[in-house]
């Protein structure tokens, strides 16, 4: 009888734990939702073209990756438009969206809107385009503990320039350089519009400010003035420079309104 009674112990002391095991397993998976609803943020083209004074969209669409719906209709959907920044170090607020509340920023206010054609589009209109405008953007969704993102670049359709002061060649600092752009209504031109008018067959020797505070210069035939002629064709990068003491020309960027292609 002891025993017996010895082993009905043993089965209940063993028996107790499983029980509670298995529920702290089951609170797991719920937890890292291995077969829950995963957010996902798709944009459906990662480069726009447009031009100054014209209207775009930057396309934006989230899903639940396990479920064919919008939502899951437990936290309010929250939607936040940014602009990249060349270093990513730092983001520009565009717009932000969370049911009614709408809110957008700086040179943006009153020039952006979010498209929602559907109940999980989260593309972001922009009228009126400025030469500014000209970026990476960042569509990023938050519901509750869950959030994605993608990435949009803007591109305007223009022209890149060289331009060095009445005084000659490397005068201006980084800061005179920005100005110099807006007096002949364009902006300082970056890597990606000096590269895309390098492969268009710009070609200059004097080293120019870009918008990214790098100083570069693009050559399309290769000779001795101009670094060197066993050098081979591309653009010629002087990297960083003191923005306030160093001293060079700039390229700058502008955009007909119209879109229509022109030369300087």
């Amino acid at each position: 009888m002891k025993s017996l009674l010895f082993l009905v112990l043993i089965s209940v002391c063993w028996a107790e734990p499983h029980p509670g095991n298995s529920s702290l397993d089951h609170e797991r998976i719920v937890h890292i939702q291995e077969n829950g609803p995963r957010l996902l943020v798709v944009a459906e083209q990662a480069k726009i073209f447009s031009h100054r004074g014209g209207n775009v969209t930057l396309p934006c669409k989230f899903y639940h990756e396990h479920t064919s719906t919008a939502g899951s209709g437990t936290h309010k959907i929250r939607v936040k438009w940014t602009k990249l920044t060349y270093d990513y170090l730092k983001e520009v607020d565009v717009f932000v969206a969370m049911g009614h509340h709408r809110k957008s920023y700086g040179s943006y206010q009153g020039r952006v809107s979010l498209r929602e054609s559907s109940e999980n589009d989260a593309s972001l209109v922009i009228t009126n385009i400025m030469l500014e405008d000209y970026g990476r953007y960042k569509c990023e969704v938050i519901e509750g503990l869950e959030d994605d993102t993608a990435v949009v670049t803007l591109n305007l359709e223009g022209v890149v320039f060289p331009y060095s002061p009445r005084l000659g060649r490397y005068n201006l600092n980084f800061h005179e350089a920005q100005r110099a752009c807006a007096e002949q209504d364009s902006v300082m031109a970056s890597f990606d519009q000096l590269y895309d008018a390098w492969r268009s067959g710009l070609d200059w020797c004097n080293a120019g400010w870009l918008s990214d505070g790098s100083v570069q210069y693009p050559i399309t035939k290769p000779r001795e003035p101009c670094g060197g002629r066993n050098t081979v064709p591309g653009v010629r990068n002087y990297g960083f420079w003191d923005k306030n003491k160093s001293h060079y020309d700039v390229f700058c960027f502008t955009s007909n309104f119209n879109g229509e292609s022109f030369s300087l």
